[in-house]
């Protein structure tokens, strides 16, 4: 008779937090397996490789603190090279070879007598005391409900899920979106496209790109002394966190911001009616800052259209908008980002009581005591949760700071003999409400937008409200006196 395959813990993902997960525990000597629903590792950075795809975060800061990259081609990283970077970092500290690809987590429960997880994968069931979750919050497409998606009869798919089979040379393209990954898709495929018509609903604030190539030399001295692109990326953190600062304080610094953006549109955009069109009317930060050169210029091209009608149907060759325009298309690009207060693993995941954390979440929106652990679902880690996203500088630095909460909590559990650990309701009540009083005077909460901040109620249950230096302190090391730690034994006194 087959056993069921158990380990120490599992890591579900191989983003960032996914191997940066596996790499703290096995440093840690925990005995663990990542599971991955793909056939490679890199998350959203395998998944997303639209044309123009490259991080808006500074190369330098883009990656782990103990895995510098000296040989970064420009200052923001393209795409491909992000994925590189990642697949070296796993194949170099191991994480390749304790990945299980096609082991995409069906559903986990919480088995109490057991005090373990039960996980369901296509491969068969395992079992692990730990569950750490690194699937990340942009790891699910959102799809619009357009009436009549389903009956168009060209080529259509989200920028998360690009065909690198369809070529769109000489087609007439639909672009759904205005956000961060359509700034970047418009212009790197608008001199081959025949026509793109860019379907804005909300116009973005953009930034002028301070990219450039990183010279040879610079990239020599990295290899050769180490403290010098330590020193870099210091410097590169305080300077995201003075925008950061302006961003949560919703105040003055935010107008030289306001400022640099209209000039930066002004400049780009000569015509003054799409000038109009492409102007937003909330405060800059409200929604996520994007830096591009190349957008405006873009936009302003004959063969591109920005059409701010609403879109009411779809029909088979055709996107028809709320005052009856027709726009005839080949391909349908949906720039349209992702479940992320919605998150749909939160339907996979049964704690205590046998209640899904979406149900769990139905009432309050997403809540975790430090973006990382929630009552109900004991040994449940969450990296990159709720409320830890920031919207001017690294999600890796957020993620490393939970990776020592993470080895800190396992290593109080060894130490006091504990089977398992679980935060107390009131904890995650006064933190919640703490969150929510800071997030309120945020320009998140009040820069006049609709968001995917915010949840349906209204709440900003994705945004870090504070600086990412005090997170940091505040994850240094794990504080059992929030949790309730229980050994086996008082839970199966007949064992």
């Amino acid at each position: 008779m087959e056993t069921t395959p158990h380990t120490a813990a599992v890591v579900v993902g191989t983003g960032f937090a996914g191997i940066g997960a596996s790499i703290a525990l096995d440093q840690a000597g925990i005995d663990h397996v990542v599971l991955e629903r793909a056939g490679d590792v890199g998350g959203t950075w395998r998944d997303n490789h639209y044309p123009g795809c490259r991080c808006d975060v500074p190369s330098h800061l883009y990656s782990f603190s103990f895995a510098p990259n000296p040989e970064w081609s420009e200052t923001y990283s393209p795409q491909p090279e992000i994925l590189r970077y990642l697949r070296r970092t796993a194949e170099r500290y191991g994480v390749t070879d304790r990945t299980l690809y096609g082991h995409e987590v069906l559903d986990a429960a919480w088995d109490e007598r057991e005090q373990h997880w039960r996980l369901t994968t296509p491969a068969g069931p395992r079992t692990a005391q730990v569950l750490v979750l690194g699937n990340g919050p942009l790891a699910e497409p959102s799809i619009p409900d357009l009436p009549g998606l389903e009956t168009f009869e060209g080529t259509m798919f989200h920028s998360a899920q690009w065909r690198d089979d369809h070529d769109v040379r000489g087609e007439r393209v639909a672009v759904i979106g205005t956000g961060a990954s359509a700034i970047q898709i418009v212009p790197a495929i608008q001199p081959e496209a025949a026509h793109i018509t860019v379907f804005q609903r909300t116009a973005p604030w953009v930034l002028p790109h301070s990219n450039r190539r990183i010279t040879e030399f610079e990239r020599s001295v990295y290899r050769r002394f180490p403290a010098a692109q330590r020193l870099v990326r210091e410097s590169v953190y305080w300077s995201r966190e003075a925008v950061g600062a302006a961003l949560v304080r919703n105040g003055r610094g935010l107008r030289v911001l306001e400022r640099l953006a209209r000039r930066h549109i002004t400049r780009q955009v000569p015509d003054a009616e799409l000038r109009a069109k492409l102007m937003p009317d909330y405060r800059p930060g409200c929604k996520r800052l994007l830096p591009s050169d190349e957008w405006y210029p873009a936009i302003c091209q004959p063969n591109v259209d920005v059409v701010t009608e609403k879109i009411v149907a779809v029909g088979p060759d055709r996107v028809v908008t709320a005052e009856g325009r027709e726009v005839v298309v080949d391909t349908i690009v949906l720039a349209t980002g992702f479940h992320v207060t919605d998150n749909p693993v939160a339907r996979r995941l049964r704690g205590r009581d046998g209640r899904t954390l979406a149900e769990q979440w139905a009432e309050t929106g997403m809540q975790a005591y430090l973006g990382t652990t929630v009552p109900n679902f004991p040994n449940l880690f969450m990296l990159a949760g709720p409320n830890t996203g920031i919207g001017h500088t690294s999600l890796v630095f957020m993620i490393e700071a939970q990776l020592a909460y993470l080895v800190s909590a396992l290593d109080t559990m060894r130490r006091r003999g504990a089977a398992s650990v679980q935060l107390r309701p009131r904890v995650l009540e006064a933190w919640n409400a703490e969150i929510q009083r800071k997030a309120s005077r945020t320009v998140w909460n009040s820069g006049g937008c609709t968001s995917w901040y915010l949840d349906a109620a209204g709440r900003n249950t994705t945004m870090w409200p504070d600086s990412t230096l005090r997170f940091r302190r505040l994850t240094r090391r794990f504080d059992p006196e929030s949790y309730e730690l229980r050994a086996r034994a008082a839970l199966a006194p007949g064992r």
